[in-house]
């Protein structure tokens, strides 16, 4: 996986960090992604899940020893259909 190829995968399984959020109490909250919906992605944190809005926020992963900032708002849509969009880039 590239990344900049990142939206065009599945993301369960990434660890993320939040580096920005219209939520100021989720700024630096770190877990795994434990599940996707299109709007928004469930992590796992200490044994507890929670539900984020991806258009809501900005976070980073590690891919291929790459530390890749995604904006979650790139994201919004089932992951089989992402695959199909074309972005500017």
């Amino acid at each position: 996986m590239q990344p900049r190829d990142v939206s065009k995968y599945e993301l369960i399984g990434l660890d993320i960090e939040v580096t920005d959020s219209r939520n100021v109490h989720l700024k630096g909250l770190r877990g795994k992604i434990v599940d996707e919906t299109r709007n928004t992605l469930v992590i796992q944190q200490d044994g507890k899940t929670k539900r984020l809005i991806k258009d809501q926020m900005t976070f980073v992963t590690v891919i291929n020893n790459r530390k890749v900032m995604i904006n979650g708002a790139l994201l919004v849509g089932r992951p089989e259909e992402r695959v199909k969009k074309k972005f500017k880039g």
